[in-house]
C-alpha cells in the first residue's frame, strides 16, 4: 500500500516537472530572439533546445538525475530568464505604473541627447 501511494506521488511529481518545462518552452519559444541578445542571456536557440531536451527527457527518459538536471534548467529560466526577457520587451512594467513608453528609464523619458 506504501509503495504504491510513493508511485503515485512520483508520478505526479513527473508531470508537475513535465508541465513545467512544457510552460517554459512556451514562453522560450514566444520571447524575441533581441530580448535574449539585450538581457546578455543565452540565446534563444540554446534555451530552445535545452528546455525541448528536457521536456523530452520527462516524457521519455526515467532517470531521475536527467529529470532533475532538467528540472533546475527550466527553474533557471523560469527566474532568471524570462523576468529579464519581459522586462527588456515591454512586458514586465519595471515597477512603472501609468504605462510608460519602452524608452522610459528609470528617471523620466530618454530623449536621446536631444
Amino acid at each position: 500500500m506504501l509503495l504504491q501511494g510513493f508511485g503515485t506521488l512520483l508520478s505526479l511529481l513527473n508531470l508537475a516537472m513535465l508541465l513545467l518545462a512544457v510552460v517554459a518552452l512556451f514562453f522560450a519559444a514566444t520571447a524575441r530572439e533581441d530580448a535574449y541578445r539585450a538581457t546578455d542571456k543565452q540565446t534563444k536557440v540554446f534555451w530552445l533546445v535545452l528546455l525541448g531536451v528536457t521536456v523530452a527527457v520527462n516524457l521519455f527518459v526515467p532517470m531521475l538525475f536527467l529529470q532533475i538536471a532538467g528540472l533546475v534548467a527550466t527553474i533557471v529560466f523560469m527566474v532568471d530568464v524570462r523576468p529579464a526577457i519581459k522586462q527588456v520587451s515591454g512586458g514586465g512594467g519595471g515597477g512603472r505604473k501609468g504605462g510608460g513608453s519602452s524608452s522610459d528609464g528609470p528617471y523620466g523619458p530618454y530623449n536621446g541627447g536631444r
